[in-house]
């Protein structure tokens, strides 16, 4: 398993799968209407540009013998790394790709000297808090983000000390 790091001219495809992936798993969680205007605000390849060119971001599919599974985006902020996305397509969740995504991350932290690693996500995503619970990650604040046209993100910060 590998992380397959993106130029610019990647990001289309990165967006394309985004889609794919918020459409499928997040209407347990978000009403169509949100999900279409997060898709568009922070997962869309404009977003993204202004993701890697403003605020250091970078993205990555997470790859394995079968392919491109999911994808990844990770910046650095002083002496923390922030995984602002970690999402898989629906079949290969549950199978550790996950978790070897992170561990990898986690490497990448270490390398460029952070100390540690820490994420925001959806208090009712019941799924990827137990995933990241049992990565090593704690919650360290409850935040309500207020997004635009009446939305909130209402998440939970997990971090982990590297």
């Amino acid at each position: 398993m590998r992380l397959e790091f993106v130029d610019v001219g990647g990001l289309s495809e990165v967006a394309d799968m985004a889609d794919e992936i918020w459409h499928e798993y997040f209407p347990c969680i978000l009403t169509d209407e949100q999900i279409d205007y997060m898709v568009d605000r922070f997962q869309s390849e404009r977003a993204m540009r202004e993701q890697v060119s403003e605020k250091g971001y970078e993205y990555a599919f997470i790859v394995t013998d079968e392919g491109r599974v999911g994808y990844t985006g990770i910046s650095v902020s002083g002496d923390k790394l922030f995984i602002s996305k970690l999402y898989l397509k629906k079949e290969y969740r549950g199978k550790g790709y996950g978790t070897g995504a992170m561990r990898i991350i986690f490497d990448i932290g270490r390398q460029r000297g952070s100390e540690s690693v820490y994420l925001t996500v959806n208090k009712r995503n019941d799924r990827a808090i137990r995933s990241y619970t049992s990565n090593g990650f704690k919650t360290v604040q409850s935040i309500v983000t207020d997004i635009g046209d009446g939305f909130v993100m209402d998440d939970y910060v997990m971090e982990k000390v590297l």
